[in-house]
């Protein structure tokens, strides 16, 4: 069990650490089930069709590298792949994240009750059904936020020079802070904290959650790891707010 609320806050990778070993809990496990078998199918199936795409994708992103940037393809090459990466893996673990959202917040719920003792107003499956419309206008919130800031960050790719260097790194960054918001979202909304205010707590807290988001994103990158983050991440993301957030936002207690 991680320190109960109210306790200090520690880094971004020890919450992450923590994800590991709370999916694992007595009680917990169950709640897992759903969003790691959405993860697995959809994000299984997912990566496994881009691994065999690779070979096209990636001599067509190194088309826009200037002949004068030509002798740095032996460092161009990998960040082109991983630029493919972090871009494939975000979009599907954003669509995949969007099918799970119910079962995430209830996860968040459940093991929040079991860190804190308190008793969530809505259990099972009824509460799960009756709060699916808030749970998707809030996916749809992230979203229209997202998607602008990340066209931009697309389009650098497509600028010689700049999209095999520097866009790289930004998508990185810009991904690391989507996911620290993705996931450190299902405990917040579980209490109807407004989206602008939940973005506002975290950037209180930026170095954590920009740690946290990394290792989220990094793991997301990983061959058969990346099918069981989802729930590692809500759970860790979960532990984040019952010591940083919770004392100030929780609404029951």
């Amino acid at each position: 069990m991680v320190s109960a609320s109210g306790a200090e806050p520690r880094s971004g990778v020890y919450y992450f650490s923590q994800g590991w070993k709370l999916v694992l809990e007595p009680g917990i496990k169950r709640f897992v089930l759903m969003p790691l078998l959405v993860n697995i199918l959809l994000m299984g199936g997912a990566f496994w069709w881009l691994f065999s795409r690779l070979d096209v994708w990636v001599p067509t992103l190194l088309s826009y590298v200037p002949d004068w940037l030509q002798w740095l393809s032996y460092l161009i090459w990998p960040l082109a792949v991983i630029s493919i990466l972090l871009v494939f893996g975000y979009f599907f673990s954003t669509i995949a994240n969007w099918i799970a959202a119910p079962f995430n917040g209830l996860l968040a719920e459940q093991l929040e009750a079991r860190l804190t003792g308190a008793t969530p107003p809505d259990t099972g499956i009824a509460g799960i059904m009756k709060d699916v419309p808030r749970i998707m206008k809030r996916e749809w919130q992230k979203l229209s936020w997202y998607l602008p800031r990340a066209l931009v960050l697309l389009v650098l790719y497509f600028i010689p020079g700049i999209g095999q260097t520097i866009a790289p790194v930004l998508w990185f960054l810009f991904s690391a802070w989507m996911l620290a918001i993705q996931y450190c979202d299902y405990p917040f909304d579980n209490h109807k904290v407004p989206f602008k205010e939940m973005r506002i707590s975290l950037r209180e807290k930026k170095v954590i959650n920009m740690q946290f988001g990394s290792l989220v994103s990094l793991f997301t990158l990983i061959p058969f790891l990346n099918l069981v983050i989802m729930p590692v991440a809500v759970c860790g993301a979960t532990a984040m707010w019952v010591d940083c957030y919770r004392p100030k936002h929780a609404m029951w207690k």
